[in-house]
């Protein structure tokens, strides 16, 4: 018989960043459609079909910057809309992968024009057309510094472990307040304890762990100068009760510490913003490969160097069109996000004799998993154990555990 776990979920997935990255969106949209119709309006008046020709594919950038801003919107009005399954987290995704394709097609026709001008090369008025691209490459650089203002960093990790912790609690004890907390700033997990009073004796105080599987350990103090801390190092994971005695034969106070772990990589990225950036990097590219191609056409007469550098910058715009395609279809056919998570998991139920029979992992929106997990255990336990000991993921946003007993 599988129980399944109960309970009710929200199918909110958002980004942490997600309003403010939209606000921006919008911001870059505007500088562009007033540079677009600035260029097209000058052109037109002075007779320049160069600046016609540059706010037209102006006009294109800021269409595929309005997908990712409507993709945005759309997906914050109706994040708690019920015909959404999972919510509305992975409408970025699709938004990024759409962006992508568009970056292709972009690539092929830079492509497609660079060869036709080293076949049939065309006039180029350098002095007019080197200020435009100086100018398309100044608004791409503020499109750029807007939308770099939207990266964030989720949670906070310890280097090389990606764990994050409760390791810091105050008590009240007969020696006076006490701070005591988890240290392991590049070096190994100790304990560490200040008091604010004079510090007791170090051989009068220990620390005693006590884990959900029931094992416990003693852990002796040292002075530190201004502290005390454990002789011996904390073993992971760093979830467990831990009893601290403080004075011969005095009281024991006791704190819970917790241990949560993040998935790394593409599961935490917002590939909405990471298209629209990638669509900004990739106009500015193509306009300081522009610059360059036309300052040697300009001053000494390599006209051919201009179709050269267009296809310079088709190759990276492609380059970055396939990483985005990858990454982007991986979410939308649901594929594991963090193998290495995956395993974690795997790890940590069957470590007490549980077998893992069945995990699927998935993402639902940037910073946000979800995971089905079947286990076949001999012992009476339910599925809020193994919820209760799945929460150290702090990704983990969805859950449903089957268990199958015998």
């Amino acid at each position: 018989m599988a129980d399944i776990s109960p309970g009710v979920h929200t199918h909110a997935f958002l980004g942490e960043g997600h309003e403010r990255n939209e606000r921006r969106t919008w911001m870059v949209i505007a500088l562009c459609s007033c540079m677009m119709l600035a260029e097209i309006a000058g052109g037109l008046i002075f007779g320049s079909i160069a600046l016609v020709a540059d706010g037209l594919h102006m006009s294109t950038h800021a269409s595929a910057l309005l997908l990712a801003a409507l993709a945005y919107s759309y997906a914050r009005r109706h994040a708690a809309d019920e015909r959404f399954s999972f919510g509305t987290g992975k409408l970025g995704d699709l938004a990024g992968f759409a962006s992508a394709i568009v970056l292709a097609m972009i690539a092929v026709l830079i492509s497609y024009e660079a060869l036709a001008r080293l076949v049939w090369p065309v006039p180029i008025d350098f002095n007019e057309a080197i200020p435009i691209a100086g100018l398309g490459l100044a608004v791409n650089i503020a499109s750029a510094l807007l939308l770099g203002g939207g990266g964030h960093h989720q949670g906070h990790s310890h280097a090389g472990c990606g764990h994050d912790h409760d390791q810091l609690h105050a008590l009240q004890t007969a020696a006076g307040p006490l701070i005591v907390e988890i240290f392991e700033d590049a070096v190994p997990a100790r304990f560490r304890l200040t008091f604010a009073g004079q510090t007791p004796a170090a051989d009068s105080v220990s620390v005693e762990t006590i884990r959900p599987d029931g094992g416990r350990q003693i852990f002796a103090t040292v002075e530190r100068g201004g502290y005390l801390e454990s002789i011996d190092e904390i073993p992971e994971p760093h979830a467990f009760t831990a009893l601290i005695s403080v004075g011969r034969g005095g009281d024991a106070y006791a704190v819970d510490f917790t241990e949560h772990e993040h998935a790394h990589g593409g599961a935490q990225r917002d590939n909405n913003m990471r298209s629209a950036v990638v669509h900004v990097l990739a106009d500015a590219a193509v306009s300081a490969l522009v610059i360059v191609g036309l300052l040697f056409g300009r001053f000494l007469s390599w006209a051919w160097m201009d179709p050269i550098v267009g296809l310079i910058g088709a190759v990276v715009i492609a380059a970055w069109s396939f990483s985005l395609v990858r990454d982007t279809g991986a979410i939308l056919l649901d594929m594991n996000p963090d193998r290495n998570m995956a395993e974690r998991m795997r790890a940590m139920i069957e470590t007490d004799g549980d077998r893992l029979t069945d995990l699927h992992l998935w993402r639902l929106g940037p910073g946000h998993l979800a995971a089905i997990v079947a286990v076949a255990t001999r012992q009476q336990r339910g599925p809020e154990y193994y919820q209760s000991l799945l929460r150290r993921f702090r990704s983990l946003s969805h859950v449903t555990v089957q268990v199958q007993h015998g």
